[in-house]
């Protein structure tokens, strides 16, 4: 079929300034002067042979004719761009994955090499902050997500927090269990880690994300663990603190004390024995692990595949 239609150009000024009814905001849009801008709308009504606009000195409206008119192409528009999106989308585009430190060098990390085999279309950068760990209620990595959905690259996080944040798609990953941690050599010498008693022997070493994670674990991990073990007589405060998980990990592979650990994040190191959970008594988290995308990007296929493969691989771990 063929189509007896005005330049793309003009229709595109057109639905601009219609939608702003402002020759001056619809040159900022499209990048020209006003000038440039009237001068198309005039070619376009003099091709249609009927006026579209009523200019006045300090206004401008549409006429009966741009009124009809303007529905239709802005329909014509978003047909466009859905199709040019489909098309674009159709390629895979780089991914940018953000994740916490312990999280992406524990427990990503050691399985990222099955997506990379998986999906080798995919140009995955992985980044680790703290600031995807939820400090009460709202993690600071959240506004970084956001995106140009006409930007090929994809930004997604992983957040340890409560999963509230609006305008983005979630996917609830795992919520861990804290055990305490320690070098296997603590497990004997002169004051060996038999009984959670002995723990008064040894360096307390504090993880601070435990302590943001919400009121049920403010007052400290190492109290509440404690209790749990019905221990008494030991300060459950002193001891050095660190800012992270993957610090406090570092000072327990060291051999410099005992710290309580995501149990999800460290079972690879115990079974290969650079690490030994001394009392498995375990202590629940309020947080949890999701996956946060924004929801202009949720379904470009990167993020799908990714989406798809690390669901599979925490409901693996929960078998």
């Amino acid at each position: 079929m063929s189509y007896r239609l005005p330049g793309l150009a003009l229709l595109r000024t057109f639905e601009a300034a219609a939608r702003h009814l402002s020759f001056k905001q619809a040159a900022a849009e499209l990048h020209v002067t006003p000038a440039a801008v009237s001068q198309q709308i005039k070619a376009l009504e003099d091709w249609l042979g009927v006026p579209l606009f009523r200019r006045m000195t300090r206004a401008l409206a549409l006429t009966e004719h741009g009124r009809a008119m303007l529905p239709k192409v802005r329909e014509g528009f978003d047909c466009f761009a859905a199709a040019v999106e489909s098309t674009r989308q159709a390629v895979a585009g780089p991914l940018t994955v953000i994740a916490p430190p312990s999280f992406a060098s524990h427990w990503l990390v050691p399985r990222l090499a099955g997506f990379t085999i998986a999906h080798p279309e995919v140009a995955l950068q992985l980044s680790s902050t703290a600031d995807t760990v939820d400090r009460r209620g709202q993690a600071a990595i959240v506004a970084a997500l956001a995106v140009d959905p006409r930007d090929d690259e994809s930004r997604v996080a992983i957040l340890y927090g409560t999963g509230s944040y609006p305008g983005h798609v979630i996917e609830r990953l795992f919520a861990p269990d804290y055990v305490p941690v320690c070098a296997p050599a603590l497990l004997a010498g002169d004051r060996p880690l038999r009984t959670p008693a002995d723990l008064a022997h040894h360096m307390l070493i504090h993880d601070d994300t435990l302590r943001d994670a919400g009121p049920g674990i403010a007052r400290s991990g190492w109290a509440l663990w404690l209790d749990r073990a019905a221990v008494a007589g030991i300060d459950s405060g002193r001891g050095p603190r660190f800012a992270n998980a993957a610090l406090a990990l570092a000072a327990v592979l060291a051999g410099q004390g005992v710290t309580l650990a995501s149990r999800s994040l460290i079972e690879s190191r115990v079974a290969e024995g650079s690490l030994a959970i001394p009392f498995d008594i375990p202590l629940p988290s309020p947080f949890a692990y999701y996956l946060v995308m924004h929801e202009a990007i949720a379904r470009r296929p990167a993020v799908a595949a990714f989406r798809a493969w690390l669901t599979a691989e925490a409901a693996a771990q929960a078998v």
